[in-house]
């Protein structure tokens, strides 16, 4: 019987060179997994707003009243601070004591902006019918413009709401002047 104590491990230089392959791997692909963890953000968000959109004419189908998405702070035409859904009993676009408050969405992150044009200023509602309607204008064709301003090329994605309620996604379409 033969004793074999050799030791059975990595040398040294394979070692090595297995490091330096795992470090040229992560360095070729971080920067696209940050491009992923990014888009998978901006994505979130947007979809914050449009199940808020959904949920509300969802609402107003079938309570048979008008839900209102209210904003919460900020100037006009500014959605930064979050938004409030109720029912709107009188069409006011104001949370009465008469009205329900059904959710609440706290502010959207710090890197994220989030602005709308002239009819949905500082509410969008939909009617029993589940038509939209803003505070601005008794068309409801606008659209909420979100972008992520912590990178020097802003992303972005614009949620447009038609006059029938129904609201959509794009991705990209949104000018850096809108961002601000």
């Amino acid at each position: 019987m033969e004793n074999n104590n050799k030791s059975r491990g990595f040398t040294l230089l394979e070692l090595m060179i297995t490091l330096s392959i795992a470090i040229m791997l992560i360095t070729i692909g971080l920067p696209s997994f940050t491009n992923l963890i990014r888009d998978s953000r901006m994505t979130a968000n947007a979809n914050d707003i449009l199940t808020a959109l959904n949920y509300a004419r969802s609402e107003a189908v079938t309570r048979n009243v008008q839900v209102t998405i209210l904003k919460q702070g900020g100037a006009s035409k500014v959605w930064d601070g979050g938004w409030q859904i109720f029912t709107d009993l009188d069409r006011d676009g104001v949370l009465d004591l008469d009205d329900t408050l059904l959710k609440v969405h706290e502010a959207i992150s710090a890197n994220y902006t989030l602005r709308t044009g002239g009819t949905f200023a500082n509410w969008v509602a939909y009617l029993p019918d589940g038509l939209s309607v803003g505070s601005g204008s008794s068309l409801g064709n606008d659209s909420f413009k979100l972008c992520d301003t912590s990178e020097d090329k802003a992303s972005s994605r614009k949620i447009l709401v038609n006059r029938v309620g129904r609201a959509r996604v794009e991705a990209g379409t949104v000018n850096s002047a809108d961002c601000t």
